[in-house]
């Protein structure tokens, strides 16, 4: 008698390592809402308020892999989020973010070359990750798409310029896009891989349309310009940070850029002078567990500050502990997880 031929296995996605799922509700109530700046933190900066970072803080995500393509469901209180101009520049994250709200919304909405605006619900809005923006979140279910900047600059030849846009739901095709997410999110753990692919991107085709549709972006080329600049300022900054000399005039006079068109750019930074500052700290955080054994003096001096005090004032500023309590912090981390 012949043997049956073997029939393959279907994976489903909620049983692969394309799945995983991260919950506060398991550290002390003291430290979720750091543990949640920890988990988002790759992506995003939470801002805590000081009276709120002792709280109990409620909060969880679930995130599925689909090769190149990523898709969140996270559930969270109130938070106000930043993606900074520091941030952006140390870090690969440049996918375009479509966010569908299913409970809650965005109360305030802010960035470089966006007006401050408090939508009165925000159903779907679009960040674009290459670019700045702040918003105040409230207690919110969100479905997120994290899309590769091809896929939308295919459709959407000026797509940076729908960075923090928003659909209210108040169409039916927004009923629809929303309907369609909900269910996929119901429906992803059961799926294989592929027919998940294909209900990603049926939801992102739907989404590239509709702002296609309101953006009405044909010969809009300010956004792109606005964007290049930024790149540029960036770039000189990150390739003389370690210089003494420099400087927001220094930036100026290298790269022959209008001063109101860049400060303009980093006034969600508190300005150019600001960023600078900021992205050396950042290094400098960096090089405070890369370095364990060099003299945090010898750090501060190298990014340009003038004393010892100087550098710890701004860190603690900044991170809120002083360096050495951050070395040791991040050392201690390390050796747990080695």
């Amino acid at each position: 008698m012949k043997s049956p031929t073997p029939v393959p296995e279907v994976r489903c996605l909620g049983a692969t390592q394309n799945h995983d799922h991260f919950d506060v509700t398991n550290e002390p109530a003291a430290s979720q809402l750091l543990a949640w700046r920890c988990r988002v933190g790759h992506v995003i900066d939470v801002l805590p308020s000081s009276s709120a970072a002792n709280l109990p803080f409620n909060a969880s995500i679930d995130r599925y892999k689909l090769g190149n393509r990523t898709f969140t469901d996270c559930s969270s209180d109130r938070l106000l989020l930043d993606r900074s101009v520091a941030r952006i520049s140390t870090d690969n994250n440049r996918d375009y973010v479509f966010q569908v709200y299913t409970e809650g919304g965005i109360e305030s909405i802010e960035g470089a070359g966006l007006e401050r605006r408090s939508p009165a619900s925000a159903s779907i809005m679009v960040l674009d990750l290459n670019q700045p923006i702040r918003m105040l979140r409230s207690r919110c279910r969100v479905l997120t798409f994290f899309v590769p900047r091809p896929v939308v600059e295919q459709v959407l030849p000026h797509a940076d310029s729908i960075h923090g846009r928003v659909f209210e739901s108040k169409t039916p095709l927004t009923h629809l896009m929303i309907e369609h997410v909900a269910a996929l999110s119901k429906s992803l753990p059961g799926m294989t891989e592929n027919e998940a692919v294909q209900a990603f991107d049926v939801g992102i085709q739907l989404m590239l349309g509709a702002f296609a549709k309101q953006a009405k972006l044909s010969g809009n080329v300010r956004a792109a310009a606005r964007s290049a600049v930024f790149d540029k300022a960036r770039r000189y900054v990150k390739e003389n940070l370690y210089q003494p000399w420099l400087t927001p005039e220094s930036v100026l006079a290298a790269l022959q850029l209008p001063r109101a068109t860049v400060y303009r750019l980093f006034q969600n930074e508190g300005g150019l002078g600001r960023y600078i500052i900021n992205r050396r700290l950042r290094e400098a955080a960096d090089e405070l567990v890369r370095y364990p054994d060099r003299q945090i003096i010898e750090i501060a001096y190298s990014l340009g500050f003038n004393s010892a005090s100087d550098f710890t004032r701004a860190f603690r500023r900044h991170y809120g502990m002083p360096p050495q309590d951050h070395r040791f912090m991040v050392m201690q981390k390390m050796n747990a997880q080695g």
